[in-house]
């Protein structure tokens, strides 16, 4: 039988596909080069646009190289973290999948094989707890948390690998005992201080990877340093000698913003909203809004609903609606203006979500029906905002015989512990949150548990440890009341840093 050998052309054509993986074309790769890092910097400061539009141009000039699939993650989870837009989470939820499935093509060798498979699941689960799926969430952080631990392991020089252990192992132990049960079939265990001491360690690298990623480890810095270790002063002190740009990196303005108002500096928080920079490039997001009208609402000033109304207006989430339509009928309450405090407090009972502590907290509100003494909720708020004499001198003259149910009594003592808190008198805030404790630790209120959390961190200041250890054990023995998650995860981590773990 007469064969005709196959023609020289065919031959050259299954030569050069044997050749292709030998001349490197074809592969996959993670190519983190100065076109990905400067695409990646933009990105972290929210300027999203400018990034996609480096990636975009990166994928054509090498269709192979991961990272832009990998960064394009970032700009998902900054949309969906802060906007909730069930839209936009609808025409991107399957692109972790791609993105998972992408990175699996990588090199294994490569430090980055499992570390962007990890940061995107870290970040996916951040995503799904936002828009109510948590059990998923749990699985995704069990993902990314194995993965990083793995990636430490095979990699302890890549310094992002730390960083991002590090935060995970910060937040999985302090879970708080509502989620318990998800973190114990999770098989997730963390340790605070050694998850803190990595960040920290990263932080001190001098390495081209810290000088990157310098941005995101300080995120979860301060964070940590401010919620979980408490110090605050520390805080705000590394801000303002790094020289943190809070004008143009929109990620450090939110951070700044954000950690003011949680630590009664409402005026700082209204300063650095007012000066950030508002080019069009950057991320628009509600939130401005929302932080904006807690920090006027703070100061009682009128303008609180002109922000807190817009944010409403424009936010399409679940997460702080129902605490910004309770913050909008008190201040409607405080001017008098019944009609639409009542109009406010029923949209609470119809719209948002309540997930968070602080929402879980105005539906209760407003199914009480009841509406709080006008003098201690204005003592309140100026407490929040740190206008601490004003707030004192709504309460000058009163004591708790002036109110008439046991609620308010107990809420009058400890609005005095957290003014004299904040005004640095110590013993006389103690004496207050004292009184709050034995009144209040039988009521669903938070007063008596946030009196023994606030009084855990006078003692742990005054380096008195084991009388700190007992008031943090106090305010984790008190059952349901408000906020208890939160607080929970608070005196948690307040043992954890008494005892050194």
């Amino acid at each position: 039988m007469n064969l005709n050998p196959p023609s020289w052309s065919a031959c050259r054509l299954v030569l050069l596909f044997l050749l292709l993986p030998c001349l490197g074309f074809g592969q996959r790769h993670f190519d983190f080069n100065k076109d990905c890092q400067q695409a990646y910097r933009e990105i972290i400061r929210l300027k999203l646009g400018t990034g996609q539009r480096i990636l975009d141009a990166e994928k054509k000039r090498d269709p192979d190289n991961l990272v832009p699939a990998f960064l394009e993650n970032y700009i998902d989870f900054f949309v969906l973290f802060f906007n909730e837009d069930p839209a936009e989470y609808q025409s991107r939820k399957d692109n972790e999948d791609k993105r998972i499935d992408l990175m699996n093509e990588g090199p294994e060798s490569s430090p980055f094989y499992l570390f962007t498979k990890s940061v995107i699941h870290f970040q996916w689960a951040a995503v799904k707890v936002k828009f109510g799926n948590n059990w998923d969430a749990g699985w995704e952080f069990r993902r990314s948390f194995l993965q990083s631990k793995e990636n430490q392991k095979k990699f302890p020089d890549f310094g992002p690998a730390t960083m991002l252990n590090g935060a995970m192992q910060v937040v999985a132990g302090t879970i708080p005992d509502g989620y318990r049960w998800l973190s114990g079939m999770l098989g997730i265990k963390g340790n605070i201080s050694a998850g803190i001491q990595q960040i920290e360690h990263f932080l001190s690298l001098g390495d081209p990877w810290s000088a990157l990623y310098r941005d995101e480890a300080i995120f979860y810095y301060l964070y940590l340093k401010f919620y979980i270790e408490n110090q605050r002063s520390e805080v705000f002190s590394f801000i303002k000698q790094e020289k943190l740009d809070v004008k143009n990196n929109h990620l450090y303005t939110y951070l700044a913003a954000n950690l003011f108002i949680n630590d009664q500096q409402s005026a700082n928080a209204q300063r650095i909203i007012r000066e950030k920079n508002n080019a069009a490039e950057y991320l628009e997001m509600p939130l401005w809004d929302l932080e904006m009208g807690y920090a006027c609402l703070n100061h009682l000033e009128g303008d609180a609903a002109v922000y807190l109304e817009r944010f409403l207006q424009r936010f399409k989430g679940r997460f702080y609606v129902k605490d910004v339509l309770q913050k909008l009928s008190w201040h409607y309450y405080l001017q008098g203006n019944d009609q639409k405090a009542a109009a406010f407090r029923k949209e609470i009972l119809q719209k948002g979500s309540a997930d968070s502590d602080a929402d879980r907290q105005a539906l209760k509100e407003a199914k009480s029906g009841r509406w709080s003494n006008k003098s201690l909720l204005r003592a309140r708020l100026l407490s929040d905002g740190g206008y601490y004499g004003e707030a004192l001198q709504v309460l000058r003259g009163m004591s708790p015989s002036d109110f008439p149910v046991a609620e308010e009594k107990c809420e009058f003592t400890y609005r005095l512990g957290r003014i004299y808190d904040g005004l640095g008198r110590d013993d006389e805030a103690i004496a207050a949150y004292l009184t709050t404790i034995k009144t209040g630790e039988q009521l669903k209120e938070y007063f008596a548990a946030r009196a023994a959390l606030q009084a855990g961190f006078i003692y742990e200041r005054k380096g008195d440890r084991p009388t700190a250890i007992t008031y943090f054990q106090k305010c984790l023995s008190m059952k349901e009341h408000d906020y208890k998650n939160s607080l929970d995860q608070r005196a948690k981590a307040g043992i954890g840093r008494c005892k050194g773990q």
